[in-house]
């Protein structure tokens, strides 16, 4: 593969933006941490990520929304086809309403199993529970964020999702400093300000979208949006990839829990420590943002030149984002730890398993990129099956047989998970690459 494909435009252009806005919402979450990690007792740090967690379970469950749009517009891109493309954008947002309301309708029954299920101190779990009433009301914004970002990508747009995330994230900050700091409203100013900023994102979305469809001819048609054919393909892409994404939600949600047995000190260092491996993913998502909508269209065109230089150049850099950040972690690690507490305790513990975040962006950087290349390909069926297999016959005996270890055997059990997700996912991905060749 040429030298010149390494700085491929159509990547950079993409990929750019995405890891700009990426990188925007985990700020989100070093904020919260922050604001939370300099009061008096760790169990306000605690209970806000204990809040977060029950929803990055609720809302990353629903990820689908973005994913599977993506994929779907892309390839509708790639045929030029104005009408699906809008009909995409429909079937998605009905799903929305749906999900939103039975959000709502079942909020208490979701609250208590939530809490049930993630055991923590009396402290921490009384303070989530107020982050968790106010946080709920986002569900229509948050899961509509989705449809439209993963809209925009499909139409090889990544600059409007960085306005939309931009205006989200940086006005959730800003609510946060203000509520927190300013009104002194504790953990229940978290939540309002994701709130708020969640349905700034949607008017900003909603006004791009206009603007976008604009420059595509089409109509809106009830004949397109309620096609069987394309209804049925929708709710199996979307089935198989909520499967894959409540694997991993659940990973990640048991990782928090079996940590907060541990203690509110453990349970602090792991939170502060998977803001680490959050930055991280959001920036190499970028790269793989730029692989599902470079690969959908080369799917849509049956183009497989083009869909092998997008893989090859997402993952060329991809590594090498990798691996600035597992440099910047060991060379400065302690001191953004410092800066985001400034409780003895939790800042010895978090030092304590330090390492492991050096490890990771290395060993987590390949499941990511072939995330991109399989919901570009809406190859949704070996994600699902990719990700229950790094679950179930990985993740959840390396946990086991490591309990011995403590938090340490709980991280080595997350990083075997990434592993194992990395070597199906590659083993899965031959075929694609085989049936690319043989279609095109």
């Amino acid at each position: 593969m040429p030298i010149k494909n390494l700085v491929h435009r159509d990547v950079w252009s993409l990929a750019g933006p995405m890891v700009l806005s990426n990188l925007t919402v985990p700020l989100v979450g070093l904020v919260d941490t922050a604001v939370m990690g300099h009061m008096s007792d760790a169990w306000y740090l605690g209970a806000v990520a204990l809040g977060a967690l029950i929803f990055s379970f609720i809302y990353w469950g629903f990820g689908f929304l973005r994913m599977g749009t993506t994929g779907l517009t892309a390839q509708a891109f790639g045929r030029d086809d104005g009408d699906e493309l809008r009909a995409i954008f429909a079937r998605a947002m009905v799903l929305v309403a749906i999900f939103a309301l039975l959000l709502w309708v079942l909020q208490t029954g979701i609250r208590e199993l939530s809490f049930w299920l993630l055991e923590a101190s009396n402290q921490v779990e009384t303070a989530a529970i107020v982050y968790f009433d106010i946080r709920i009301w986002s569900a229509p914004a948050t899961l509509a964020t989705y449809v439209l970002i993963g809209w925009f990508l499909g139409m090889q747009d990544a600059r409007s999702p960085l306005y939309i995330l931009l205006l989200v994230n940086v006005s959730n900050m800003v609510l946060d400093l203000f509520f927190v700091l300013g009104l002194d409203m504790g953990v229940a100013g978290v939540a309002l300000a994701s709130v708020i900023a969640e349905y700034l994102g949607v008017a900003m979305g909603v006004f791009l979208l206009s603007k976008a469809l604009a420059q595509h001819p089409g109509r809106w048609t009830w004949q397109k949006i309620l096609c069987a054919d394309k209804i049925r393909q929708t709710m199996l892409l979307n089935q198989n990839i909520f499967i894959r994404t409540l694997c991993l939600v659940f990973s990640f949600a048991f990782f928090t829990a079996q940590g907060a047995k541990h203690g509110d000190v453990i349970l602090a260092a792991n939170a502060i420590l998977m803001n680490f491996q959050t930055f991280m993913a959001y920036a190499l998502d970028g790269f793989a943002h730029a692989a599902e909508a470079l690969v959908g269209r080369a799917v849509g065109k049956r183009h497989y030149q083009d869909f092998r230089r997008a893989v090859f150049t997402a993952g060329v850099w991809s590594l090498l984002i990798a691996v600035v950040f597992s440099l910047v972690y060991f060379l400065f690690g302690q001191w953004i730890i410092d800066l985001m507490t400034t409780i003895p305790d939790v800042r010895q513990a978090t030092y304590l398993f330090l390492p492991w975040l050096i490890i990771s962006p290395l060993v987590s950087v390949w499941s990511y990129l072939f995330d991109g290349v399989f919901i570009g390909s809406t190859r949704s069926a070996e994600m699902r099956n990719t990700m229950l297999v790094s679950t179930v016959v990985f993740f959840l005996p390396a946990w086991y047989f490591l309990q011995p270890w403590g938090n340490h055997g709980l991280w080595a059990a997350l990083l075997i998970f990434m592993v194992a997700r990395a070597m199906t996912m590659a083993w899965s991905y031959r075929k694609i690459d085989r049936d690319m060749a043989r279609y095109s």
